[in-house]
């Protein structure tokens, strides 16, 4: 494309821009904490599911300050429902690195947001190119998908080298004076009219003029696709174990998918009652007995590579005395002066393991969405 028609599809994309852009709570704030909270909260996340957590998160905690004090516990529910909860931890772990290391701002440079936690290259493109004007391209999805329209580039984009070969292309589009409002315009292109599923939406495109698939007729090629693996299905059991007005909940702590988040107890496979029986049996003091156990809701969760198909079964625990004197060792304690993210006692001394009401599960602990039907069930009963 000649340098005339390169400065001209520029010119487009900001006009566009300047007309069209979607209203976000984080843009023209002009504040770089808001903008770093947004990118992190919009990897694997839809836009309209972020405004409602990006506000509730910002009343919560206004600053980088608020987020490097802030209890994991109480961080956790804030961030519960979005997923992907080791962005959470690296947001407070990068906010205790810029108080530490860089004077409690937000570094301006790429180089330099590259080394706090959580952060990797289109981040930290996006936020020095939309906050401190440094001319950085943030290769998302929807830049890559425009771009390898316009220009036709039918690369592997799964690889360093193909993203790094149109980062470069892209370069020469590149306005000197407002370079995150192009980023940010080709986003918003990317996200409401050069669709990546389904026909694009070329009639409304301000860029199909120039756009060398549209002319071709080939937009859906444009960037090729690749085939996407199966997710491996793995049957379990989720265990809702009630005890008067709470429930047992368990926090994860091997590695792997949900580390560090509160539970309901559940084991691999689909399991009959009487084995979900002698399996809750196993989380209780011989003397607490089990007066009744039915089969309960079934449910999925999808992961990005893993889907797990679950049953369920909820059992209620016999009320006598021996009962009520575990109670009150087992249950989470209510008293007074607890900070956000406390949940008071524990089981027994053990911090992985707590009896939980109605209080603790709506205000204080944090459940995986993969919990949720169970979560809203326990909710409306107790």
């Amino acid at each position: 494309m000649s340098n005339q028609k390169q400065v001209q599809l520029t010119a487009a994309v900001l006009r566009h821009y300047d007309r069209h852009k979607r209203e976000l709570p984080w843009r023209d704030s002009g504040n770089p904490y808001y903008v770093w909270l947004s990118e992190i909260m919009l990897q694997q996340t839809r836009v309209e599911a972020v405004k409602q957590y990006f506000n509730r998160f910002i009343m919560a905690l206004p600053d980088i300050s608020a987020l490097a004090d802030c209890d994991e516990e109480h961080l956790l529910k804030l961030w519960e429902g979005l997923g992907y909860y080791s962005r959470a931890r690296n947001l407070k772990k990068a906010a205790q690195q810029i108080i530490d290391q860089f004077q409690g701002q937000l570094p301006r440079t790429k180089q330099e947001l590259l080394s706090l936690a959580g952060i990797g290259s289109y981040t930290a493109a996006a936020i020095a190119s939309i906050c401190f004007g440094q001319s950085e391209v943030a290769l998302d999805g929807n830049l890559i998908r425009v771009f390898s329209r316009i220009l036709m580039v039918a690369e592997d984009f799964s690889k360093q080298s193909a993203k790094k070969k149109l980062e470069n292309m892209i370069l020469d589009y590149l306005p000197l004076k407002r370079p995150g409002d192009f980023n940010q315009a080709i986003m918003d292109i990317g996200a409401t009219i050069c669709l990546p599923n389904g026909k694009p939406l070329c009639h409304k495109c301000p860029v199909a003029e120039w756009c060398m698939a549209h002319q071709s007729g080939m937009e859906l090629s444009y960037p090729p696709k690749k085939e996407k693996k199966s997710r491996k299905i793995e049957k379990r059991t989720v265990l809702v174990i009630q005890q008067a007005d709470r429930v047992y909940l368990q926090k994860r702590t091997h590695k792997g998918v949900l580390h560090g988040l509160w539970e309901f107890p559940s084991v691999p496979g689909h399991i009959d009652r009487q084995e979900a029986r002698e399996q809750i049996q196993e989380y209780l003091p011989l003397n607490v007995e089990i007066a009744e156990i039915r089969a309960f809701l079934p449910a999925n969760h999808i992961f990005s590579h893993l889907q797990w198909d679950m049953i369920s079964y909820w059992a209620i625990l016999k009320e006598r005395s021996a009962v009520a004197e575990t109670r009150q060792t087992y249950q989470v304690s209510q008293g007074s002066g607890r900070k956000p993210g406390q949940v008071g006692k524990s089981i027994s001394g053990k911090t992985n393991q707590i009896w939980a009401g109605k209080k603790e599960i709506n205000l204080q602990l944090s459940l995986p969405s993969a919990f949720k039907v169970y979560q809203q069930a326990v909710l409306n009963y107790l």
